[in-house]
């Protein structure tokens, strides 16, 4: 594990880097609002806030977890933006009851950003969407927080990158483990050095649920006369209406990657975030689509290996094994970290010397036994929330509250865009390993995922 220092300092290098090269290369624009720069919110001032995207997310989980905190840190919902009639009335109709106060129903962006009684948004749209909406929001003037994950191809990370950089805007990026009390402690714990050198990671994420991600009850009311077709595809292929990819986004690509998009980022996020390494040195890939034959073009199951640890020195670092399926929901989600003397699993919240140096096996070679000491990270355990909507789940609550004092403060946020931005970089490099079968690396200086020596897009 590298010095937290050396960390950083690559990490400004490599963020700057990313920068630079979005600042020369060709992206979608909107136009500036010159005054925002000016729109700083008071402390008493009431943070009107805006609804992009109000699908199975935004209402069963991010408006939830908003209105927990909503009254105490006087921030209110005025107005929901969906380019579906649908979702826009019954969205508005869904935040007025649960507030009690008048919202109003917004045909697009567009639209919304035209309102001078919007200060920031909540942004949960379709994967392949998210990095475009937070530059928009941005470019608007407007903090935003943006679920995740933040982009899958490098072109929209480097471009929301820079917009952030560029405006000052908070970004909040809905890693919500970040905000989460034992991932907290665990992160505490492995920088004081205690736990020594991370040498291993598992992961994993399984579930038996044919039904994930897919909307068939939902899928025949969508008509395209309803909606703006066009628009939802933002600057993908134009491709003939189909209600599906609109719906069920997450088994189809460009739209998502599924699996990767959708689970890995939560936990690759926070390999990252205990090393301190921005992103990693090497990933391959493998799965298919084993049992759920629907139409699907996602995976149903799969396996990557991400080896990790600085570039200049190869005889350093760690592996992560990350595997996921639909078909077996055995073995659950779990976060495993090995060191030497032991083991941090985060399923259960707690240190113990699983897997440690023994005494006997450090005698043979006269060496000190390594065998961490077993506790608890925090008092009470907490439940990670892994259901398809967990509605309003405690570390969403504790994301949302955290970006909440962060538009507040100015300060950065727990899951900033920076960790969007390297959790985007081990995703970009999973979906070119799952798309190219090839070994996957990433080069710095160009901030571009590398296949047999040659750039890789995701495209």
């Amino acid at each position: 594990m590298l010095p937290r220092d050396t960390n950083r300092r690559d990490f400004v290098k490599m963020s700057g880097a990313a920068v630079a090269v979005a600042a020369t290369q060709s992206a979608t624009s909107y136009a500036m609002n010159a005054a925002s720069y000016a729109r700083i919110v008071g402390a008493n001032d009431r943070v009107r806030v805006g609804v992009v995207g109000c699908g199975d997310r935004m209402k069963q989980s991010l408006i939830p977890s908003f209105q927990v905190s909503a009254k105490a840190m006087n921030f209110e919902i005025v107005a929901v933006s969906d380019i579906w009639n649908r979702r826009r009335e019954e969205g508005a109709a869904y935040v007025e009851k649960l507030s009690g106060n008048k919202i109003d129903p917004v045909v697009n962006n567009e639209a919304l950003y035209a309102r001078k009684d919007v200060d920031a948004v909540l942004v949960a749209t379709a994967d392949f969407q998210h990095a475009q909406h937070g530059i928009q929001a941005v470019n608007a003037g407007r903090d935003a927080y943006v679920e995740k994950p933040t982009a899958h191809t490098m072109k929209d990370a480097r471009a929301f990158l820079a917009a952030v950089e560029k405006t000052g805007k908070i970004v909040q990026v809905g890693t919500q483990r970040r905000s989460t009390p034992s991932y907290q402690k665990a992160y505490e714990y492995i920088q004081s050095g205690k736990f020594g050198d991370i040498v291993m990671v598992e992961m994993t994420w399984n579930v038996n649920q044919p039904g994930r991600w897919r909307r068939p009850d939902v899928v025949p009311l969508l008509k395209e006369a309803d909606t703006d077709w066009g628009r939802y595809q933002l600057d993908l292929p134009k491709a003939p209406f189909d209600a599906r990819k609109y719906l069920e986004f997450r088994l189809f690509w460009p739209y998502s990657s599924g699996i990767p998009d959708q689970w890995l980022v939560h936990q690759i996020d926070t390999v990252h975030w205990f090393s301190g390494l921005p992103h990693p040195r090497s990933v391959v890939a493998n799965g298919g689509i084993y049992l759920w034959k629907d139409g699907r073009k996602n995976w149903d199951t799969m396996t990557a290996v991400f080896d990790y640890g600085p570039e200049d020195d190869p005889t350093k670092g760690f592996q992560v094994q990350y595997s996921s399926r639909f078909t077996n929901s055995a073995g659950g989600v779990k976060e495993l970290y090995y060191s030497n003397g032991g083991m941090i699993d985060m399923d259960k919240q707690t240190v113990t010397p699983t897997g440690g140096l023994s005494a006997k096996s450090a005698a043979e070679m006269k060496m000190q036994a390594n065998q961490l000491p077993s506790f608890s990270l925090v008092e009470k355990a907490e439940k990670v929330a892994t259901d398809a909507n967990t509605g309003g789940d405690p570390q969403t609550d504790a994301n949302v509250r955290n970006w909440m004092e962060c538009v507040r403060s100015r300060k950065q946020p727990n899951a900033s865009i920076h960790a969007g931005y390297s959790h985007s970089i081990a995703l970009c490099m999973c979906v070119a390993a799952i798309q190219t079968g090839s070994k996957v690396t990433f080069d710095d200086k160009t901030q571009q995922v590398m296949v047999n020596g040659r750039p890789h897009d995701n495209v």
